[in-house]
């Protein structure tokens, strides 16, 4: 009997997808202006002054007809179709970077509830990021501002946030 307690991974769990260094997870969130935005309900530390309603961000983006083709003899093979990845990265940037100038222009200074949608509309791949526009003031000045937030702040993919 083995005495490793370590969990037992599967190959497909160890592969982390391909993440084109121009569009870091956190690149995104570093392109608010200042706008926080949040996935829940509430911001800790803060609290929400005035609703300004629904707003929304959505991009169309249709494919290359050579990189598809290539990508349907890749997909025989199996594994990662990078540009496809690459691609939908820059299409939830464009829709972040929209929906936070359509709460930028209502005066917000916050999204919560972010959520985003996705479709493929006959061979174009449709992205749509929401959530509800808000004006939030913090309370709790024992909550650290994150570095995006902090106006002349250097954040990057090495900072801690």
């Amino acid at each position: 009997m083995s005495t490793d307690n370590r969990p037992l991974k599967s190959a497909k769990s160890q592969t982390q997808a391909h993440i084109p260094a121009h569009i870091s997870d956190l690149h995104c969130f570093t392109e608010t202006n200042g706008v926080i935005t949040t996935t829940m309900f509430d911001v800790p530390g803060y609290k929400v002054v005035k609703v300004l309603g629904t707003v929304y961000g959505i991009t169309v983006r249709s494919r290359n007809w050579a990189a598809g083709l290539t990508m349907v003899l890749k997909s025989v093979a199996g594994g990662e179709l990078r540009w496809f990845t690459s691609m939908l990265y820059e299409a939830r940037n464009d829709a972040i970077s929209r929906v936070v100038a359509e709460a930028q222009s209502r005066g917000g200074n916050a999204i919560i509830a972010l959520r985003f949608d996705t479709g493929d509309l006959g061979g174009f791949a449709q992205v749509c990021a929401y959530g509800t526009a808000a004006v939030v003031e913090k309370i709790d000045d024992s909550v650290e501002t994150p570095s995006q937030l902090v106006p002349g702040s250097e954040a990057g993919p090495s900072s801690s946030a």
